[in-house]
């Protein structure tokens, strides 16, 4: 077998729909409903709580012993000189969309795993539990030049889509690639904003590159009348790079040859990432949604496991 067909076989490097459709067993102990484990990160001082399903209204009805004098409609009782009460019914279902980020930035990582491949596990865990708890899924699923939309639906085969998608673009994946983007993270945020329009739960899985000042104003506006979860994916190289290692980056077109002995790259490389980290961390604070780190040097599902307040993750 070639080196580039055992790259392509593995699972640290590449996945495929397969694979992810077989963490559906895997997935059931992992849950985006509002009620979280006491150790859940998403039940942390800055995290929002989850508003799960909303209600539909249903009928006005007179008042009946028993009801819940909350419900009474006090316009109606006083115009019909009678009490009514207003009836609502929670809705069946919520939508779910997840925005997967599987450009060329994210096929990195120095330990164990590809931050592509983090990504796709997670959002892969993810779908298949918020299918599993009865609510529609669908999602955008990004590369540089590519960009698949799927939206939300209550159906296996919906599943089955979505998966397909994250799969062939992280196998299309190669470090060869060019970088010459034509879908940026910004794009894909406002087209998630257009999508969606209140109590969707959105997650995003990326490393946030790419982002600015407009992103802001993105996040805002679809964090403030849905529930936004954001999974941070990181390497462990951002914070330290490993001693004596050599590395080979290339943008497709041109490559530079980066050396970790050079402490002034790492300090250079180590404070980029801090910045985009605590950016993130200001705007969680201020508009209420957790942030979810994930890094390549652990399992996908050990992490989310630990993180979420269940035995079994691995610290």
């Amino acid at each position: 077998m070639s080196q580039t067909a055992a790259y392509r076989d593995d699972p640290r490097i590449h996945v495929d729909a397969d694979h992810l459709l077989r963490l559906g067993p895997k997935s059931r102990a992992i849950s985006l409903l509002p009620r979280q484990p006491a150790r859940s990160i998403l039940n942390g001082r800055h995290a929002s709580r989850l508003r799960g399903r909303g209600l539909n209204f249903e009928e006005l009805r007179n008042y009946l012993p028993g009801d819940d004098i909350r419900t009474i409609d006090w316009k109606v009782t006083a115009r019909t000189g009678k009490p009514h009460v207003r009836v609502y019914t929670e809705e069946r279902d919520r939508p779910a969309l997840l925005l997967v980020d599987q450009r060329v930035s994210m096929f990195f990582g120095t330990q164990v795993y590809m931050k592509s491949v983090i990504a796709a596990e997670a959002a892969a865990i993810s779908a298949h539990s918020v299918l599993g708890q009865g609510d529609r899924v669908g999602g955008l699923v990004f590369g540089d030049t590519d960009l698949a939309e799927h939206r939300p639906q209550r159906r296996p085969a919906a599943l089955m889509r979505f998966l397909a998608s994250v799969g062939a673009l992280n196998s299309s994946l190669r470090a060869s690639q060019s970088a010459d983007a034509t879908v940026t993270l910004n794009a894909v945020l406002k087209q998630a904003a257009q999508i969606t329009h209140t109590n969707t739960l959105i997650c995003v899985f990326s490393d946030f590159d790419g982002l600015d000042d407009s992103s802001e104003i993105l996040i805002r506006e679809l964090s403030a009348s849905n529930d936004l979860i954001l999974f941070n994916i990181s390497d462990p190289s951002s914070r330290e790079l490993v001693p004596n290692l050599r590395l080979t980056v290339s943008d497709g077109d041109n490559q530079i040859e980066l050396d970790s002995a050079d402490t002034g790259l790492s300090d250079r490389i180590r404070q980029a990432m801090e910045d985009r980290l605590a950016q993130l961390q200001t705007w969680s604070r201020r508009y209420g949604f957790p942030i979810v780190p994930l890094t390549t040097a652990q399992p996908t599902l050990d992490q989310l496991l630990m993180l979420f307040g269940h035995t079994g993750g691995r610290r």
